[in-house]
């Protein structure tokens, strides 16, 4: 019976292609050592790096001409800090307008007005939704029931934002581009007109739920108007149109097989460069010692 298995066994070793060398054959050396905890050392090194990718969220973007959002029903929403520190909330209001034929003055639903300068001043605070077709929306005295002679419109913009709020880590775009311009310096009887380029910006997390937002870029200008009956109100214009570009950010995580096939390509890579540089070093160290015995003979 254990003739049999003996026979079965060495039948079954002729397809071992991982042949075995007997320890007693086998020469231990100090720069092998070396080579072997480097190796390791190495290794190790490389897989932590490898780990860590594989562990952290990867977040790609692309480019492509489409509406992401059609169940928004054509509206876009709009959130809006401004200040305007020398000018009375009474006389503070925003107006709409839009190539649909939108044209609102006042827009006072989901607004709100905070007295600053024991009342010198305001703070208006206010969303509410555009269509997505070129227009603008502006922060003017136009809905006061008695236009002041001399409005100062010098303001800071603390926030102007589009769509959903993104606060992702990786993702660092033009959401709140305007947010923090300090116009306090400017001519207080000047118009400001920011043209703004909007683009729509979807991001979807590795569930698959998709938020969409939008990014802008901006240029501005100030100056004072006049017409034929004399210097035009001032007020501060937000010009904006759309882009056709959607930007798309895609959260992704690498494939556990990718992850996998990588660590063993690092593992057998390793060891094989290791094992070469191993060879070549002692095979030039027992040259040395040939060339050296045949000196000294």
């Amino acid at each position: 019976m254990q003739s049999s298995l003996w026979t079965e066994g060495k039948a079954w070793g002729r397809f071992d292609i991982y042949r075995k060398v007997p320890k007693d054959l086998t020469q231990p050396t100090y720069t092998g050592a070396i080579i072997s905890v480097c190796c390791c050392l190495f290794i190790l090194f490389l897989f932590l790096s490898e780990l860590t990718g594989f562990i952290t969220t990867e977040v790609v973007n692309e480019l492509y001409v489409d509406d992401p959002d059609k169940d928004s029903g054509g509206k876009i929403d709009v959130s809006l800090n401004i200040s305007l520190p020398n000018l009375h909330c009474e006389l503070v209001g925003l107006d709409i307008q839009d190539e649909m034929g939108r044209h609102e003055v006042g827009h006072i639903d989901n607004s709100m007005k905070i007295p600053l300068n024991n009342g010198v001043g305001c703070r208006f605070e206010g969303q509410f939704s555009i269509n997505k077709v070129p227009g603008n929306f502006h922060v003017s005295t136009h809905s006061a029931t008695a236009q002041p002679q001399n409005p100062d419109m010098t303001h800071v913009i603390h926030k102007l934002s589009f769509g959903d709020t993104l606060q992702v880590q990786n993702v660092h775009g033009a959401f709140n581009a305007l947010g923090g311009a300090d116009r306090l310096t400017s001519n207080p009887l000047a118009s400001h007109d920011y043209i703004l380029k909007i683009v729509p910006t979807v991001y979807e997390d590795k569930s698959g739920k998709q938020r969409y937002s939008y990014q802008y870029t901006v240029a501005n200008k100030e100056y004072v108007a006049y017409s034929h009956t004399g210097r035009i109100i001032p007020a501060i214009w937000f010009r904006y149109d759309l882009s056709p570009i959607t930007v798309k950010y895609t959260e992704r995580r690498q494939p556990l097989y990718r992850f996998i096939t990588t660590i063993c390509a690092i593992i057998g890579g390793t060891f094989t460069v290791a094992g070469i540089l191993d060879s070549c070093i002692f095979t030039a160290s027992e040259a040395w010692k040939k060339i050296q015995l045949g000196k000294m003979h």
